[in-house]
């Protein structure tokens, strides 16, 4: 497996200084009652070590009859009691400089020798007790309870919600980052429309984006695709015909930051109703980002839309979302409670904030001519907002270069 993307030094920071913002940590932490937060997903660990993820684990967690279970322990107002819990192996990235904590203790190959470190840890710096924020749905079972029994005068409870807040706003490094990844996508994607026509299979042309992806320096990490009026996404045999539409939604992570669009390309000459479905596609896509800026609340994205969606002749066929994007896919802000992943739209009514990224996506399957889509990467910013990959949003013919 390629691990291109996946090994990065970070977006800042150094030796005992956060590359990440350490008061807006410290203040959600705050409002949550949490003393302390034991990080154990790898999307987490990225980004509160500044973009480390271990090359050698990259593929899958498990060694032996137990897993990698890497822990970032944070106290409230302590940065200098950051610790990494991490693998014999990571001494090696130790020696490069990878990590900006003072502790990195490195003695543990089960789950369960993980957690009983980071006990260890938290009684040494007279830590073991309060409120410790743990991630529920990334702690083993075996681990967790190693954490209750050895920490008897503390409270474990969910810091989930109060960890993915603090990643909401990004800095202008991530900017870059995902602004870089939309571009390489859409570029990836342009090429494969423009080498490939007729006759291929899904197959072959997800298999081709993913080399035109590895070729930008980008982690393919998947591709939904459609041709014609098959709805199914998943990679095949079905073949790209002549007269037939074709749409790529891939996810390119660059540097950790994923670069998440869909375009469309036609294999012949589009006629006029092919222009019209997409062109109200689009239009739905630009309503969606006309209120996005600072100060927005986070229910005028979704509501600037509902009125093309509500009067068009196609709103049976229409589906319309807009996520959080960064890291992972729908993290923070949650604008809606009405996404195909389920949560809680805790930002409707709430302000966007300068820095928040939004993916923006209209999809109408189209009975006739298929599934027609596009899928945008929108950064907010102080007096409007900021679209990342932007080209290719028309009917992309197929074959072109050839």
């Amino acid at each position: 497996m390629s691990l291109e993307g996946i090994v990065t030094t970070g977006t800042g920071g150094g030796a005992g200084r956060p590359p990440f913002d350490a008061s807006r940590l410290d203040r959600l932490m705050g409002e949550h009652g949490l003393d302390a937060v034991l990080v154990t997903s790898k999307h987490n660990i990225q980004y509160f070590l500044g973009g480390y993820r271990y090359f050698f684990y990259s593929y899958m967690d498990a060694h032996g009859l137990s897993r990698y279970l890497p822990i970032f322990v944070y106290v409230r107002e302590r940065a200098d009691l950051a610790a990494y819990v991490a693998s014999p192996m990571e001494t090696f990235e130790r020696e490069l400089g990878k990590f900006w904590v003072n502790e990195v203790l490195p003695d543990n190959m089960t789950s369960p020798e993980y957690a009983a470190t980071v006990v260890a840890y938290l009684r040494r710096i007279a830590r073991a007790k309060g409120r410790i924020g743990v991630e529920v749905g990334f702690l083993p079972v075996d681990a967790y309870r190693v954490l209750g029994e050895g920490l008897p005068d503390a409270e474990l409870v969910d810091a989930t919600f109060a960890l993915e807040l603090t990643r909401a706003v990004k800095g202008p490094a991530e900017l870059d980052l995902l602004k870089t990844a939309s571009e390489k996508v859409v570029e990836a994607m342009l090429a494969v429309f423009s080498g490939h026509g007729p006759g291929a299979t899904k197959m072959e042309l997800v298999n081709a984006l993913r080399d035109e992806q590895r070729k930008r320096d980008l982690h393919f990490e998947y591709c939904l695709s459609t041709i014609g009026t098959s709805f199914n996404r998943a990679p095949s045999d079905q073949v790209w015909r002549r007269g037939e539409v074709l749409s790529l939604d891939s996810g390119g992570n660059y540097r950790g930051y994923i670069g998440d669009l869909c375009r469309m390309a036609f294999a012949g000459e589009p006629d006029s109703e092919l222009e019209d479905l997409l062109g109200e596609v689009e239009a739905i896509q630009q309503a969606a980002r006309e209120p996005i800026r600072a100060g927005a609340l986070g229910r005028e994205v979704h509501a600037a839309a509902e009125p093309l969606l509500a009067r068009s002749p196609h709103r049976g066929e229409l589906d319309f979302v807009a996520h959080g994007m960064g890291i992972v896919s729908h993290e923070a802000p949650w604008l809606t409670d009405k996404a195909p992943v389920p949560y809680p739209a805790y930002h409707a009514q709430r302000e966007l904030e300068a820095g928040m990224v939004l993916s923006i996506e209209t999809t109408l399957k189209h009975e006739r001519r298929g599934f027609v889509k596009l899928e945008d990467t929108v950064a907010v910013t102080g007096d409007g907002h900021d679209a990342f990959g932007d080209g290719g949003r028309g009917w992309n013919r197929a074959g072109a270069r050839s």
